[in-house]
């Protein structure tokens, strides 16, 4: 599941990745490049949470192959896409096929976890993986073959396709038996929607900051710090691969010190971390950017499994909601953030950023754990929870 969920996430990374490219060879400006941006992100919010309502009723453990080999064809065909609104159909295409993957796979994740705040870490580790993986993976073919070579994309895809194939067989496709998931449907302890809604909106702030980077930080690095394409490719890198270590790291602290304080604590990082991205010149730029990465990754997989616990009785509509409306809420950003830096620089548009995060732990202030997980994934799947003691 790990593997497949790297697969899947390269082509979320891979539309930032390929802004740098698409303003070079296509000359778009700041705006219409963050509408790329945008449109892998704007389906996507809509959709992911039907498609977690939908899970919520129905285990669709089919969903994940087709949803990866979905997201991949949008972006292979990111580049031959003859025209700018082409372009943006594709794209929006991607983002309703990475839509579709998340909240079954969160799911068949936390059933696969048992509960495990660690083992649901190691599920994010392979969707950042992915992140970190996008801009290599899109600098060695695009710099290689320019845009028209963007159909090579397609092969994490088909290698995902296959990866979720054999995770579903081994676990005996996990709620195909059961028909509708009645984990939602009641019996599993009281939705807490204050807590749930705080949450989310920690998570948008935090999604805007991490869009905003994402499409800008390596136009930014190439602008502050100089070094051309590399040198941004490397900052982009920087910030996905952070998360790699940041999301296993978000596991183990949950694990000692609960979820709530480390997500509170993460938050407050992420604001001296961004300040040092837009204030900080030089070298230094790149550890300022490493501490905003594990600012904004520790609390990743918490994230989900926080607000599964918070909605005990929808959890597909708690994940779909986690993973895929507050993170893509970002992207609505992305062209205000654009056409910000077309009027003035892209330091001045970048600097709002450093109050999201602080708005994000105010509204985490009042929260408090949830209730344990292993009820909730009992109730997940009745017959493959462990008999009791």
């Amino acid at each position: 599941m790990s593997l497949g969920h790297a697969c899947v996430d390269i082509y979320q990374g891979a539309v930032a990745a390929l802004v740098p490219f698409l303003v070079s060879e296509r000359a778009y400006g700041y705006a219409a490049a963050s509408g790329v941006v945008l449109a892998a992100s704007l389906l996507s919010s809509v959709v992911q949470p039907l498609f977690g309502a939908l899970t919520d009723r129905w285990a669709m453990p089919w969903l994940l192959p087709v949803s990866t080999l979905v997201g991949g064809a949008g972006v292979a065909l990111s580049g031959v896409a003859g025209s700018y609104a082409a372009t943006l159909a594709v794209v929006a295409v991607s983002g309703i096929g990475v839509a579709a993957y998340h909240p079954e796979s969160a799911r068949v994740a936390r059933l696969a976890s048992r509960g495990s705040h660690t083992a649901m870490s190691w599920f994010s580790l392979g969707g950042n993986i992915g992140f970190a993986a996008a801009p290599l993976a899109v600098a060695a073919v695009i710099a290689t073959g320019g845009l028209r070579a963007s159909p090579l994309l397609a092969v994490p895809a088909v290698a995902g396709a296959a990866l979720c194939a054999a995770a579903l067989r081994a676990l005996r496709a996990p709620g195909a038996a059961a028909g509708p998931a009645r984990a939602s449907r009641g019996g599993a302890g009281r939705d807490d929607w204050p807590s749930f809604l705080r949450l989310s909106g920690a998570i948008m702030c935090r999604s805007i900051v991490f869009v905003g980077l994402s499409a800008f930080i390596s136009l930014y690095v190439r602008e502050r710090a100089g070094g051309g394409e590399l040198a941004g490719t490397a900052a982009l890198f920087v910030l996905y691969a952070g998360g790699a270590v940041g999301t296993v790291a978000g596991g183990a602290l949950a694990a000692r010190h609960g979820r709530v304080p480390v997500v509170q604590r993460s938050y407050a990082l992420t604001v001296l971390a961004v300040a040092g991205v837009v204030l900080v010149p030089g070298p230094a730029l790149y550890l300022c950017v490493a501490l905003a990465s594990a600012g904004l990754y520790v609390p990743f997989s918490l994230h989900v499994t926080l607000g599964q616990d918070y909605l005990p009785r929808r959890v597909g509509t708690a994940s779909g909601v986690t993973l895929g409306l507050t993170v893509s809420v970002g992207g609505l950003a992305g062209p205000l953030i654009g056409a910000l830096a077309d009027a003035t620089t892209l330091q001045t548009a970048l600097s709002p950023l450093i109050a999201f995060p602080a708005l994000g732990c105010l509204l985490l202030r009042p929260l408090r754990e949830p209730a344990l997980p292993e009820a909730i994934t009992q109730h997940l799947h009745p017959a493959d929870a462990p008999e009791p003691a």
